[in-house]
């Protein structure tokens, strides 16, 4: 399954670590270093899944989703959220933004793939 992933996330090793995982797995992945970014990335592009952090500066994963959500191409595409934030307020706003799943971090890269061709596939 050759599925398109946006890897939103402004540590620049956590991009490496998704990337890594995604591609031995087959996925093509277009990444991004925050929420602003992300948005310029997605254009054009269209993607199976977004994954996003939380905590970025510039624009963080709950304004990126809302953008997200507030375009028509992308109302539906899959959104995890993959961050360090665990608790349940933020998984609750994260998910009334438009998020279809949340991850957290350090993540396990099998289950990552897995989650994401449950949401895209």
């Amino acid at each position: 399954m050759n599925l398109t992933v946006l890897a939103v996330d402004d540590s620049r090793t956590m991009r490496d670590m998704i990337r890594l995982a995604l591609v031995q797995a087959g996925f093509t992945v277009h990444v991004a270093e925050d929420g602003i970014n992300g948005l310029e990335v997605l254009e054009g592009l269209e993607p199976d899944a977004i994954i996003t952090d939380i905590n970025m500066p510039r624009m963080d994963g709950f304004g990126f989703i809302d953008a997200v959500r507030a375009q028509d191409d992308h109302r539906a595409t899959p959104i995890l959220v993959l961050t360090t934030e665990s608790a349940p307020e933020l998984k609750m706003r994260a998910r009334n933004a438009g998020a279809t799943g949340w991850i957290v971090k350090p993540f396990d890269p099998i289950k990552l793939v897995k989650a994401l061709q449950m949401v895209a596939g």
